[in-house]
């Protein structure tokens, strides 16, 4: 129901474990090549990545990224939801990076 959301915790969560996955992968946050190749990544993986990540044997590495993925979409929804309802929500310096590069990349994806 709209109105009864945590987006501050639901933020603070999302972020924890972009933090996580992100420590995992070696990811540098500061580093905007390297996290705009990431977010270039995360948009165009698809369901035969999700599908191999399922599968054995286990690549860690694969896993990591794949919920990163999943991340990204939780924290784009979280920050389009809560615009809506006139909540700016945003975490820290891994949220910001992340988001940043997961927006310019779309934004290089829309039609002219």
């Amino acid at each position: 129901m709209a109105g009864f959301e945590d987006y501050a915790a639901d933020t603070r969560e999302i972020e924890l474990e972009i933090e996580r996955k992100g420590l995992a992968l070696g990811v540098d946050w500061t580093d905007d090549v390297q996290v705009r190749a990431l977010a270039r990544e995360a948009l165009d993986h698809s369901a035969s990545d999700i599908r191999l990540a399922e599968s054995g044997p286990v690549d860690h590495r694969l896993m990591a990224k794949v919920d990163l993925f999943g991340l990204a979409a939780l924290m784009l929804r979280t920050m389009e939801e809560s615009a809506g309802v006139g909540i700016e929500s945003h975490g820290g310096p891994a949220w910001k990076a992340f988001a940043r590069a997961l927006w310019a990349e779309v934004q290089t994806r829309k039609p002219q």
